[in-house]
């Protein structure tokens, strides 16, 4: 998920973060942003275990050793995660990457594709609610601190509100239902 650090029109005169950030391409909005990534890494009820905020122009390969730090067994990514070098680095230490073929239309195995596209709904689900609820594309923050800060505290409340569903028998994204 794309994090901006200002509008992109004021990016070259803005006295945030300079040097630190970069500009990047948003898939979701097809627009170039400057600021930072975050990556996500979440289990299958929907807590987030692991975030990772990296520069606009960094690609999602070179942050999946710090983000399956500490996990074993299968872990689940979009076509942008695929690559069978990375797969076989990561296959010694216990963890099975998982990822659909990187262009759809020459995808060898179509239907396992869509299979973990099924599976992968649950972490587009919390991606989606920390962007809409949470305001995550809107961190308007000065520095590292603040911006580390305001981030954390979005995923503290984020899991707190899982527990809630969880403790009283709801689904446990189904936050909307805690307010009434």
């Amino acid at each position: 998920m794309p994090v901006p650090v200002c509008r992109f029109g004021r990016a070259y005169g803005c006295s945030r973060f300079q040097g630190e950030a970069a500009f990047g391409r948003d898939t979701g909005s097809k627009a170039t942003f400057y600021g930072f990534r975050s990556h996500l890494r979440a289990c299958w009820p929907g807590v987030l275990t692991a975030i990772s905020l990296a520069l606009a122009n960094v690609h999602d390969l070179d942050l999946v050793p710090e983000l399956v730090e500490g996990a074993s067994g299968q872990v689940l990514g979009d076509r942008n995660y695929w690559d069978p070098k990375l797969t076989a680095a990561l296959a010694p230490v216990g963890i099975d990457l998982r990822a659909p073929f990187k262009k759809r239309a020459t995808d060898p195995d179509p239907v396992g594709s869509r299979r973990l596209s099924r599976v992968r709904w649950r972490i587009e689900t919390v991606a989606s609610q920390l962007v809409e609820r949470y305001h995550f594309k809107r961190i308007w923050a000065r520095d590292a601190w603040h911006l580390t800060s305001r981030v954390l505290r979005k995923v503290l409340s984020h899991t707190v509100c899982v527990a809630l569903c969880l403790e009283r028998g709801f689904p446990p994204l189904a936050f909307a239902k805690l307010l009434d």
